[in-house]
This record gives structure tokens, C-alpha cells and sequence, in this order.
């Protein structure tokens, strides 16, 4: 029988998608040298999260974290092409600064102009409709029902597999080497993590592990004895088209969980369904866009009452159950060397820029030295008390 294969490394990344590629790159940027595995089982990443997205990018958010993160990020997204060009490739992403439109009912008026002071006290640029306002700025919109819209102007939309790549051919330039294979278990002793074992039979160990799987971040945490909850949920994302012209959209979404944008010569989004049972799911439902989705676009914009599905395309939220918010830091309660960076529950391509900034100064400094990610950490969850976030819709 022959020994299983064992390999050695500082840091070992679960989860080569976007957000374990912008760790590997973080830490490689910030530490020349140092030695990174990322352990990635389809490189293609036909099922990853971020790719069945539609790229947004957004400020309106109430914790001081989020937006803090979302700055970032879009400051990091709108100059992505130049700063990760990668030996002389630049790493298009296609960023539009097409703006976030939240609109919400007269009852929830107070609440959603409260939300926009906190954001406008981060430095946000927001603008306040009314109803009036919406219908002259958006000619098709029916505003009839709605009390105030906030517009953040500067929120936008990229490809999502335009970051994927770039941050993975950067990484891999700076040092990174990316495992084709699946991680299966784990190995702990005296409070530390020591090692993971692949599909294939290979062993890693390392001076750090860091859990950035997504949607399967969850199962991964089980094999390292630590309770994560995060469980993958589908949702399906649409590409419609107006039956008659009309203008370009910001992103719109509204407490429905109705969230649409302007794509080429149509729109791209959908409704998510909180109460989908939760599981690793990805067959389409052809009938949820005439059942769910056609119905509150037309209502809100009529002229889409005549509106086209082409495509219908599912994915996975990684869901945090506890307060869907990601779970950012290191478990310091328990195996002291293993670090998370998962649960975004729908929000991990925009932050994924600050997330992996964060992870590599707290795991090369030992403290975060520019956003304090502290409430975001895991100790929220061993004490149950959720992150107050008010901005998710």
C-alpha cells in the first residue's frame, strides 16, 4: 500500500473561487514568498456562487462594516483592469456604474431614509425620491404604491468571472499554487489544525488553514468539529427583454426581494425565495419566472408586462442562518490557526475585495490595520447573537 502524498504549506486556502482567491492574492501581495495552496476541485467553476450572479456591487447597507467593505471594494472594482493586470493582461471586468435603486412602500419610509443617513454619514452619496421623483427620473416605473425610492448613484454592476480570474491569474503569478482536487477531512490536535486529507489521497499540512468554500463552507467546518451555520439555498437569476422601449435601470430591488438591472438590451436579476428548501440544488425551475418574477416586474414597470425571458440560470446563496451576514476571523475559541471567510448569503463578490484584505492582515499581522472585522467573527455565532444589518432586502 502505498504512502499517502503529503505536502507542506503556510497557508492552505479551502476554496479556490472568489473569495479564496482574492485571500491567496492578498497574502502573497502583502507577503512575498510565502508558500499558498488553494484547494479547488473544478476549475471551471461551473457551480461556483459568483458566477451565477449578476455583479452588484452596493453601499446601502447599515453596518458600519458592510459599508465600510463596500467602499472598498468598489474603489478596488472600478480600477481592477489596471491594478491586477497580470504580466502584461489586463484583467478586464466590465464595470458599469449603472446605481442602486432600493424602493419601498409608504410604511417603510422612516426606515429606509434612516438607512440612508447612516450611509450618508460613511461618506455615501445617496439621493432621496419620493414618489414624484422616482416617476419623473423613471419614466416606466409605477410608483403609485411606494413612498420613497434611495438612489446610490456610484453602485454598479461587473462581471463576476472578469474578479474570479483576475485575482486567480494574479495569485498564481505572485506564488500560488492551485490543487485540482477535493478536500474530504481534517486533522486537529492541541488546539490546532494540522492537516487535510484530499480526494485524492494527498495530505496537506500547514501553519494555517482558511475555510472559503462557499456554499460548502458549512460541511467543511463539520469535519474540523466546528458548528458554521451556513447551508446552500438555490436561486435563479433571469435575462428578459421589454416587449416596447424603455430606459435604462439602476439596480432595482425592493422588500419583495425583487432585484433587476439594466444587461445589453434587457434586464438581468430575479426574486429570491427565502423559504426555498435549503440544499445543493441546481435544476432550473422554468415556471418560477411566469409565476414569480414576471408578475412583480410588471407590476412595478408595466412595460415589462409584455417582457420575454430568454434564460433562466440557477445558483447557490451560501446562506448564513444565524443573521445573513458573512462570517469573517479566526477561531479563536477553538483551533486557533483556522480562519473563515464564508456565509455572505448573496454579498460575496462585492466584498470580496475587503474580505481578503482582512483575512491576510489578520493572519499575517494578527489584528485587522484598516477595516475592523472584529463583530463579523465567529464569536457572534457561539454566542448566538446575530449582526445587526437593517440594508439586506
Amino acid at each position: 500500500m502505498s504512502e499517502k502524498i503529503v505536502q507542506k504549506y503556510d497557508v492552505a486556502i479551502i476554496g479556490g473561487g472568489i473569495i479564496g482567491s482574492s485571500i491567496a492574492y492578498h497574502l502573497l501581495q502583502a507577503s512575498p514568498g510565502m508558500s499558498v495552496a488553494v484547494i479547488e476541485p473544478d476549475p471551471t467553476y461551473e457551480f461556483a456562487s459568483a458566477l451565477k450572479s449578476s455583479g452588484g456591487c452596493r453601499v446601502q447597507f447599515t453596518g458600519t462594516e458592510n459599508i465600510q467593505m463596500s467602499l472598498y471594494s468598489l474603489e478596488r472594482i472600478r480600477n481592477f483592469e489596471h491594478e491586477m493586470e497580470s504580466k502584461g493582461r489586463p484583467a478586464p471586468v466590465d464595470w458599469v456604474e449603472g446605481g442602486y435603486l432600493f424602493v419601498v412602500e409608504p410604511e417603510h419610509v422612516k426606515a429606509l431614509e434612516r438607512n440612508a443617513r447612516i450611509q450618508e454619514d460613511h461618506g455615501c452619496v445617496v439621493k432621496l425620491l419620493d414618489a414624484a421623483g422616482l416617476k419623473n427620473q423613471f419614466p416606466s416605473i409605477n410608483s403609485d404604491d411606494l413612498g420613497i425610492g434611495v438612489l446610490t448613484p456610484h453602485d454598479g454592476w461587473c462581471d463576476p468571472n472578469g474578479l474570479l480570474q483576475g485575482y486567480r491569474r494574479k495569485a498564481i503569478e505572485l506564488g500560488a499554487q492551485y490543487i485540482k482536487d477535493r478536500f474530504v477531512d481534517a486533522e486537529a490536535s492541541g488546539g490546532v489544525a494540522r492537516a487535510i486529507t484530499l480526494e485524492s489521497g494527498a495530505r496537506i499540512e500547514a501553519d494555517a488553514f482558511v475555510n472559503a468554500a462557499g456554499a460548502w463552507s458549512g460541511l467543511v467546518a463539520e469535519r474540523f468539529d466546528m458548528a458554521l451555520p451556513i447551508v446552500p439555498m438555490r436561486r435563479f437569476e433571469h435575462y428578459f427583454t421589454p416587449g416596447a422601449p424603455m430606459e435604462r435601470l439602476p439596480y432595482v430591488k425592493d422588500l419583495s426581494r425583487l432585484a433587476f438591472r439594466s444587461e445589453g438590451e434587457g434586464f438581468s436579476g430575479g426574486l429570491v425565495n427565502g423559504n426555498e428548501p435549503r440544499g445543493f440544488n441546481f435544476e432550473v425551475d422554468h415556471e418560477y419566472w411566469e409565476n414569480v418574477v414576471w408578475p412583480a416586474v410588471a407590476h412595478r414597470f408595466p412595460t415589462l408586462e409584455t417582457a420575454k425571458c430568454h434564460r433562466t440560470w440557477s445558483g447557490l446563496y451560501e446562506v448564513n442562518e444565524l443573521d445573513g451576514n458573512a462570517v469573517i476571523g479566526r477561531w479563536n475559541a477553538g483551533l486557533t490557526n483556522l480562519y473563515t471567510c464564508a456565509g455572505f448569503s448573496g454579498h460575496g463578490m462585492m466584498h470580496a475585495p475587503a474580505a481578503g484584505r482582512g483575512i491576510a492582515e489578520l493572519m499575517l499581522k494578527g489584528s485587522y490595520q484598516t477595516i475592523d472585522m472584529t463583530r463579523l467573527g465567529y464569536e457572534r455565532v457561539e454566542r448566538n447573537e446575530p449582526y445587526r444589518e437593517e440594508g439586506i432586502l
